[in-house]
């Protein structure tokens, strides 16, 4: 899973994948594939989370230097 999508993307196709999992679209053949996909994800927005914060942290560490 190395397909490089933007975090509105990734949180788009989470917040579809909670939908399908609260309407019980999804049965239990497929949750196990649905879940491993949110996983990658969440962990994929957390990493972008991440990078901005630390790109941020930076900007403002020369502003007050």
């Amino acid at each position: 899973m190395s397909e490089e999508l933007s975090y509105k993307e990734a949180l788009d196709e989470l917040n579809s994948i909670i939908q399908k999992i609260e309407s019980d679209e999804i049965d239990m053949d497929e949750l196990s594939n649905i879940v491993k996909r949110a996983l990658f994800l969440v962990n994929l927005c957390k990493s972008k989370l991440k990078k901005t914060e630390d790109e941020l942290q930076g900007m403002f560490n020369e502003l007050n230097s």
